[in-house]
Formats: structure tokens, sequence, C-alpha cells
């Protein structure tokens, strides 16, 4: 029997990584809005994800997060996240 995957995180030049690729749906979101309830206003999120997470996007704009599309590897979809400006 093998472990089930659990969500990669890690810090990189100030900004903080979370890597759910492999997880089954509902865990990418849920280990996403995990994150952001434990970090400071500031602090940037780079999530790396296999396909388009658009149930998140309302749960973003919920709890005042905002998420941007930025470059990534060919086979990932990766988001930096950032408190919205209000």
């Amino acid at each position: 029997m093998t472990g089930t995957p659990a969500a990669r995180q890690w810090s990189e030049a100030g900004e903080t990584h979370i890597d759910v690729r492999g997880l089954a749906p509902p865990d990418p979101l849920v280990a996403i809005l995990r994150l952001l309830r434990t970090l400071g206003d500031e602090a940037p999120v780079t999530v790396h994800l296999d396909r388009d997470p658009v149930m998140l996007y309302p749960e973003l704009a919920q709890i005042g997060w905002e998420a941007e599309r930025v470059e990534g590897e060919p086979d990932e979809v990766r988001l930096r996240l950032r408190r919205s400006a209000s």
C-alpha cells in the first residue's frame, strides 16, 4: 500500500511555495486555503498545480486574496497569490 501524496511546501527568495500536483480534489484546495490562513498579509504564495483551479478563485476572493497566472513548467499551472489591494 502506498501513502497518499501530500502537498510540498518550501520558501524561496522570500516567497512561500506550495506544490499540490498529484493530489486528488478537493485536497489541493484544502491545502492552499489552510496555508493562506497561516500566513501574514504581505507574503506572496506561489502555487504549483496540475490544472486550473476554478473552484479556488471564488474562495480566494471571499477571504481577500487574488491569483495571477505566472510562467511555470510546461506541464503545470502556476499561480502567484497575494492579498487583494483594498
